[in-house]
């Protein structure tokens, strides 16, 4: 007697159906999810990093890193609003920015300045610019981000002041679209201080490492955007193929590299496995 289709078996074509179905709705939820959802969620990481060179009255530093607003493509001002709240929360004493802070055009920057300049520090707002604002008019870029009270290094230094010490930060011009000149950032640093360089490309560390830096921070990579269980980053653009997210130790002298997962998105809009990220680092001198 055959199977009638009140008898409970299901048939291979019902069950092709169904498994049809559920691959779809699967596959619209995760894109959803990596669309929708994980680009607003964003990830706060804190860390502490010990600095040899690092002048005691220093000690106990806080500085926020942000990277990659790739503003124009896919962003709201919602998600820049919640990134300067939790600046805010964290009371850094230095904030910062390692480059792409456009996409493909400056139209929507003076949109988002006031929430730029609302980011606020005891120590210094600084920047770099990236790839995408080389592109795009790196004049313009850095005239606007002067504006909402950042300074815009570029292959030069500035050195920051608490009680009679010093440190310093250097800014490098970006290495795909500029001309990064490290002995020229790195030009009137007195011999022996504690330096800090902000880099867009996190490859760069591997040339970095030969300079008297102490720390390098980096963006570009946005963690590969794209990750997946045991896979990793799918793609990642050249300047990050070898550092791609998080801290690395580079050479024999172990030059700590942080790599920032960045907030925005770029060629498409979403995200997966690897949400926005604002670094929290407190510094403390000595080696242990």
């Amino acid at each position: 007697m055959k199977n009638s289709p009140k008898s409970g078996k299901m048939t291979r074509r019902a069950f092709l159906k169904r498994c049809g179905a559920a691959v779809m709705g699967a596959g619209m939820i995760t894109g959803g999810y990596a669309w929708l959802w994980e680009p607003r969620q964003l990830d706060v990481t804190r860390l502490t990093l010990r600095c040899p060179r690092l002048p005691a009255l220093f000690d106990g530093l806080v500085i926020a890193q942000f990277s990659d607003l790739h503003l124009g493509f896919h962003s709201r001002e919602s998600d820049i609003e919640q990134l300067a709240k939790a600046i805010e929360g964290e009371s850094p004493n230095m904030i910062l920015f390692t480059g792409d802070i456009v996409d493909s055009g400056t139209d929507s920057l003076p949109d988002y300045l006031p929430l730029l300049a609302s980011m606020r520090t005891d120590l210094g707002k600084f920047a770099i610019l990236g790839n995408h604002d080389y592109l795009v008019h790196p004049d313009q870029v850095t005239d606007m981000l002067t504006t909402a009270g950042f300074r815009v290094l570029r292959n030069e230094h500035t050195l920051v002041k608490r009680q009679g010490e010093s440190i310093a930060v250097v800014g490098l011009d970006d290495q795909i679209m500029g001309w990064p000149d490290p002995e020229r950032g790195l030009h009137g640093v007195p011999e022996g201080l504690f330096t800090l360089l902000m880099m867009h490309e996190p490859d760069y560390a591997d040339i970095a490492v030969n300079y008297p830096f102490d720390l390098q921070f980096s963006g570009h990579s946005h963690g590969g955007q794209v990750r997946l269980p045991f896979l990793g980053a799918l793609l990642t653009p050249p300047g990050s193929k070898k550092y791609i997210m998080g801290a690395y130790a580079i050479g024999d002298r172990r030059m700590p590299l942080y790599v920032s997962r960045g907030i925005g998105e770029t060629h498409l809009p979403i995200r997966f496995l690897c949400k926005p990220e604002l670094t929290i680092f407190t510094l403390r001198a000595g080696s242990s």
